[in-house]
């Protein structure tokens, strides 16, 4: 599958990272977080041969550069600024986890620039949350021996190697294969998460410079964290 980077400069001047891959249905992709960066690679892989995908990372994140403000009103704008690079009088959108809050608000915002959307595992529907009692019970189940050591570094505060120890951790019980830990790894290094097998790749020094010290905490600074 080809991949083509592109940058996407929004109306406040912030350069976007973002990727086309594909051929077919327009189709944006909104990744989780908020905080977090695109790690839809694969999905983007399942799709090649019926759908040209855009991914980006939001503003903050991976390997977009660090510039608030941060809330949602903003990213909503940001993600119509992919559509208006990508030339796009209409779209696809599909939403993971925050994601797919994002991409619902969109939608209803902006009704005459959807054609369709694809909520995956998102949060936003449902105002009692009746699912989180059987997902926190589920997830803790899935940690196993490592239940501890997450619950020890969710208590407390961290520092940003920590964090990401408590997102792969978290992470990690999403996953059904034989390594989920090795997966939960890969997503935690933004780049690598692909079907391509591609390498990390180093972004200009607005961006991102991976993770571990540098580890994004965007997500402290937005107004309406999901």
């Amino acid at each position: 599958m080809e991949i083509t980077d592109e940058i996407v400069t929004t109306d406040d001047g912030v350069r976007l990272w973002a990727a086309r891959s594909g051929e077919g249905v327009p189709v944006v992709f909104c990744h989780g977080g908020p905080g977090m960066w695109d790690t839809l690679g694969d999905v983007a892989g399942l799709l090649s041969g019926v759908a040209r995908v855009h991914r980006w990372d939001q503003r903050g994140c991976g390997r977009s550069e660090r510039r608030g403000p941060y809330s949602s009103e903003r990213t909503m704008a940001d993600l119509d600024a992919v559509r208006r690079h990508c030339g796009l009088a209409d779209m696809v959108l599909l939403g993971h986890s925050w994601g797919a809050l994002l991409a619902l608000r969109y939608a209803l915002g902006h009704p005459g620039r959807v054609r369709g959307l694809i909520y995956v595992a998102g949060t936003g529907i449902d105002p009692e949350a009746t699912w989180k009692e059987d997902y926190s019970r589920n997830q803790r189940a899935r940690l196993g021996g490592h239940l501890a050591r997450w619950e020890e570094l969710r208590d407390r505060e961290r520092t940003p190697e920590e964090d990401r120890e408590l997102a792969v951790l978290q992470w990690s019980a999403d996953f059904t294969g034989p390594r989920p830990l090795a997966e939960a790894e890969r997503m935690a290094t933004p780049g690598t998460a692909s079907t391509t097998g591609a390498t990390p790749r180093s972004w200009p020094a607005t961006g991102a410079r991976g993770t571990g010290s540098t580890w994004p905490r965007a997500a402290r600074s937005w107004r309406r964290p999901c």
